[in-house]
């Protein structure tokens, strides 16, 4: 037998989730590898979709998307990959697990500078800060006038936004939930500006903070009223990006901000999968590789626990001093 995280019914993910013993995987097939585990994130996104998607009546699933590891055994078919490689992989479901088969295509070799914590955290989040910037540079202004305003800044995908706007000389300001959260980040970027949502008028604060720069692209994972409040502040034809729901609310769009030109677009990891060919998958993740290798300290984890503490683990993932991802470290 072997261990993985599984879940059977809804509710609260730290009281659905559980290690179990569970079968091992077979020998890879045609065109698989197959890894053993050293260590998984758990993102917030994670534990939405674990409680808004819960298995069928008397079904167990297993849990999970993302984690690095060592490859033990290839199938047929596979090259560039042998056993002994360290590997990152998203999304094959089912990830957080000591063994796991996975296709090979979807494994990113990790360089040696990096440790399995980071590895583990190599594709997910780097890939949609990339995914945000591509976007957000399709206005004409940015990277010369224009500005991206980054809501929930102090968020992995957050700093990683922030870390390739500085090194592509894109100007940015950020947006965060608490004075907080302001402070660590003014230490970590002093020379971007940055707002806390919890001080009154904030958004006519973002507004001075951008110095007179249009607004023409907002990157936004948490949607309902500060998402309609940051919409306001785009000019003409500028974008609201989103990436996620996390408050659950809707979003309102000022008619007026509509008639100007300005819009709002929804971007996912899961469509850069779906929609993209191999060869263009294969060079984002190099480049988020590259990223990663250059500011390995934004992804240094917030906590690290073994299998043992998931619990734990998973209940620090909303803890509101949190900076950085949880990890299980196997």
């Amino acid at each position: 037998m072997t261990l993985a995280v599984t879940y059977s019914r809804a509710g609260d993910p730290a009281d659905t989730l559980e290690v179990s013993d569970v079968d091992p995987p077979p020998p890879p097939g045609r065109g698989d590898i197959q890894v053993q585990v050293s260590a998984f994130p758990i993102h917030p996104g994670d534990l939405f979709t674990i409680s808004a998607a819960p298995p069928g009546s008397g079904e167990t699933s297993r849990a999970g998307l993302e984690a690095s590891g060592t490859v033990r055994d290839v199938g047929a078919a596979v090259t560039g990959i042998v056993a002994g490689t360290r590997v990152t992989f998203f999304p094959p479901p089912g990830s957080w697990a000591q063994v796991v088969n996975i296709p090979a295509d979807l494994a990113v070799t990790v360089p040696d500078e990096l440790s399995d914590e980071v590895a583990a955290q190599l594709v997910c989040n780097p890939v949609t800060a990339l995914l945000l910037h591509r976007a957000a540079r399709q206005h004409f202004s940015i990277g010369f006038d224009g500005l991206i305003v980054n809501n929930a800044a102090a968020s992995s995908v957050g700093r990683l936004v922030t870390a390739y706007a500085q090194d592509h000389h894109i100007a940015s300001v950020n947006v965060v939930r608490s004075a907080e959260r302001a402070r660590q980040l003014s230490r970590e970027t002093p020379e971007v500006p940055v707002v806390s949502t919890d001080t009154s008028g904030w958004p006519e604060k973002v507004r001075e903070a951008a110095h007179g720069r249009p607004i023409t692209a907002i990157v936004d994972p948490v949607g309902g009223q500060i998402a309609s409040d940051l919409f306001a502040l785009l000019a003409p034809e500028g974008t609201l990006i989103t990436y996620g729901q996390l408050s659950g609310e809707s979003v309102s769009l000022d008619p007026a901000v509509l008639m100007s030109g300005s819009g709002q677009r929804g971007l996912t990891i899961g469509r850069w999968l779906s929609a993209t060919s191999p060869e263009q998958r294969a060079s984002d993740a190099a480049t988020a590789v590259d990223l990663v290798l250059a500011h390995q300290h934004l992804l240094e984890p917030a906590a690290v626990y073994p299998l043992k503490e998931l619990t734990t683990a998973v209940q620090r993932v909303s803890a509101p001093a949190k900076v950085g991802t949880v990890v299980i470290r196997i």
